[in-house]
C-alpha cells in the first residue's frame, strides 16, 4: 500500500509539472504494483493443504513420519511458495532436545496450476510429552518481492509420547506392598460374585464353595476361590512445582520423577492392586488452541506466534487420576504423566489440603518429592497423624540436601527412600527404608 501511495503522489506531481516521462513511468509502476498485488493474493488464496501422520501415540525413541501435501486449486501457477511446518520451538532448542528432525520441514517450491507439492520429514521423540505437529505456514508473493502474503493451513496433529517405564527389582510380592505397610480401616471380605480361581476341596469348606462342574469333570472335589471385596494399593502424590526443580538440573530431574511415578504405578497395577495419581502439575492439553488455524497474517512473526500452543496455562485445579482398579487404569496414568508440565501455581501443601478428602485410607500414600520444605514435612506429618500410611521418595542428588530433607521427614515420622538416577528407580524397593 505504501508503494501505491508513493507512486500516486509522484504521478500527481508529474502531471502538475507536466513531466511526461515521469508520468508514463508512474503509470507503468502503478500497473505493475496492481498486477503484482492481485497475483500475490490470487496465489495464496488458491492454496490448501492436507496432513498425514503415521500415528497419534508413540514411545520414547520412536520415529513418526509427517507428510504435508499442498495443492494449488487455481488456474494460475504459483511462481514461488515457502512452506514451513510448525514444531514446538522450546522442544527443539532445549538442551538436551526433546525432538530431533530428519528431513526438511521448510521448503521453497513452485506449484503448477492444479498441481501439488509435498513436504516430508520425520520426527524422533527423545522425551515424553504432548507435541503439536503443524499447522503449515505458507508464504508467497509477487516476483518483485513488493507484496507478500502469509497463510496458515491444515489443522495441527497432536502426538502423545508415553513416559519410560522401568521394572522394579525387589518388589515385595509376598506382602504386595510397594513401600511400607497399610493399617486397614476395614476388614477384607471375599466377594462371592467375583471368582478368582478353583482349588482342591479342603476340610471345612462350606458346600456353597464347592465347584460342582470342576468336581464332576475331575472326579475330585474342588472349591471356588474369590477375590477380596476391598484391596490395598497406592496413591502417588507428585510435587511438580517449578520452584522444586531448579533450572540447572532440568529437564533431567523432572523427567526422572515422571519415570519413577510411571514405574511404580506399573508395578502396583501388575499386581492387580488399586493405584491412583495426583499432582500439582499442569496438563499440556489445557494449552491447545481451539481455533485460528485457517488465517492470513501480515508478517511471519505474527503467524508463528499465533499457530503454536498457548504459552500460559492459568488452570489451578490438581491433576487427579482417582485411585481404583481397572484394565485401563495404568493407561490413564501414563497418558496423564505424558502431558504433565511444571507449574508455578499450586504448592504441594495446597495440593494435599485440596485432595485429602478424596484419598482412600486403605492405600499407601507415596509422596514423590524433589525438595522438602518445613511446610511440606509438616503437611505429610499431618496426613500421617490423620490415619494415612505415608511414605516418601526423595529425588535428590546432593548429599547435604538429602540429609536436610531426610531429617525434616523423620522428625514428622515419615519413612523415605532415596532415588538419584534411573538405576535407583529399579532398585529402590530393595533398599532399606529410612525410618525414624
Amino acid at each position: 500500500m505504501r508503494w501505491i501511495l508513493a507512486a500516486v503522489l509522484i504521478l500527481i506531481v508529474g502531471m502538475v509539472l507536466r513531466l511526461g516521462l515521469l508520468v508514463y513511468a508512474m503509470y507503468v509502476l502503478l500497473g505493475v504494483l496492481i498486477v503484482s498485488r492481485f497475483l500475490a493474493r490470487e496465489w495464496i488464496d488458491n492454496l490448501s493443504a492436507t496432513r498425514e501422520s503415521s500415528r497419534a501415540t508413540a514411545e520414547i525413541g520412536d520415529k513418526v513420519a509427517v507428510v504435508v501435501n499442498v495443492k494449488n486449486e487455481g488456474s494460475v501457477p504459483v511462481a514461488w511458495l515457502l512452506m514451513e511446518d510448525s514444531l514446538p520451538r522450546a522442544a527443539l532448542i532445549q538442551r538436551p532436545p526433546r525432538l530431533r528432525v530428519e528431513g526438511r520441514r521448510t521448503q521453497l517450491s513452485r506449484v503448477p496450476a492444479d498441481g501439488q507439492v509435498s513436504l516430508l520429514y520425520q520426527v524422533t521423540f527423545l522425551m515424553r510429552g504432548y507435541y503439536q505437529i503443524g499447522p503449515l505456514l505458507l508464504e508467497s508473493g509477487d516476483l518483485f518481492g513488493l507484496h507478500r502474503r502469509y497463510k496458515v493451513v491444515s489443522e495441527p496433529h497432536f502426538i502423545l509420547v508415553y513416559p519410560k517405564v522401568l521394572p522394579l527389582i525387589g518388589y515385595d510380592l509376598a506382602s504386595r506392598r510397594p513401600i511400607g505397610e497399610v493399617r486397614m480401616m476395614h476388614r477384607l471380605f471375599e466377594d462371592p460374585t467375583r471368582i478368582s480361581g478353583v482349588r482342591q476341596y479342603q476340610a471345612g469348606d462350606p458346600l456353597n464353595r464347592v465347584h460342582w462342574r470342576a468336581s464332576a469333570r475331575t472326579g475330585v472335589l474342588h472349591s471356588k476361590t474369590y477375590e477380596p471385596s476391598s484391596i490395598v494399593g497406592a496413591t502417588i502424590l507428585l510435587d511438580f512445582h517449578r520452584d522444586s526443580y531448579p533450572s540447572r538440573g532440568e529437564p533431567i530431574r523432572s523427567e526422572l520423577s515422571i519415570t519413577t511415578v510411571a514405574s511404580l504405578a506399573n508395578a502396583v497395577y501388575q499386581l492387580g492392586q488399586q493405584v491412583g495419581f495426583i499432582s500439582n502439575g499442569r496438563d499440556a492439553a489445557d494449552r491447545i488452541r481451539q481455533e485460528g488455524w485457517m488465517q492470513e497474517f501480515h508478517t511471519r512473526k505474527t503467524a508463528r506466534e499465533n499457530v503454536g500452543m498457548l504459552d500460559e496455562n492459568d488452570r489451578l485445579a490438581p491433576v487427579n487420576v482417582q485411585t481404583r482398579r481397572g484394565a485401563d487404569q495404568l493407561t490413564r496414568i501414563l497418558e496423564t504423566l505424558a502431558r504433565l508440565e511444571l507449574t508455578d501455581g499450586m504448592t504441594f501443601p495446597q495440593l494435599v489440603t485440596e485432595t485429602m478428602s478424596r484419598l482412600p485410607r486403605d492405600a499407601t500414600v507415596v509422596a514423590l518429592l524433589a525438595e522438602v520444605t518445613p511446610e511440606i514435612a509438616i503437611t505429610l506429618g499431618n496426613l500421617r497423624r490423620s490415619g494415612f500410611a505415608v511414605t516418601a521418595l526423595l529425588m535428590v542428588v546432593d548429599d547435604d540436601y538429602l540429609a536436610e530433607y531426610g531429617g525434616r521427614l523423620l522428625s514428622e515420622g515419615i519413612e523415605f527412600r532415596h532415588i538419584e538416577d534411573e538405576e535407583g528407580i529399579t532398585a529402590f524397593c530393595s533398599q532399606q527404608m529410612v525410618r525414624a
